[in-house]
């Protein structure tokens, strides 16, 4: 199974996506700004990745400077809250699959995971 959290307007996402189908493979789609992750289930990518919320927090979106994300003193707890308040500030396209979670940036990163 493979699970694709997804922005249709983003263009690294769509080619990830055609990608996984390019494989053969038809992955579970959660388009992320309609339906966003968890805490939990944010935490349980972050770890499988084996990054930090802030390896995968945008930080070029507005939100990100009026929120004040850039401060060095927010713990991994308040950035998390941040990106699941704001899924606009989680970094896309996240590849959920048996071999691995991987942020897919560039969107050719879904290979290793395939």
């Amino acid at each position: 199974m493979v699970t694709i959290y997804h922005n249709p307007g983003c263009s690294t996402s769509r080619q990830a996506l055609a990608i996984i189908r390019e494989a053969g493979i038809e992955p579970v789609i959660i388009e992320y700004l309609k339906t966003p992750p968890t805490g939990e289930q944010l935490r349980g990518m972050l770890q499988a990745m084996g990054q930090a919320a802030r390896d995968v927090i945008r930080q070029k979106e507005a939100i990100y400077s009026e929120l004040g994300l850039g401060d060095p003193t927010l713990s991994e707890d308040q950035l998390i809250g941040a990106m699941v308040a704001n899924p606009r500030l989680i970094e896309r396209p996240i590849v959920v699959t048996e071999r691995g979670t991987r942020l897919c940036r560039p969107a050719e990163r879904v290979r290793d995971i395939l």
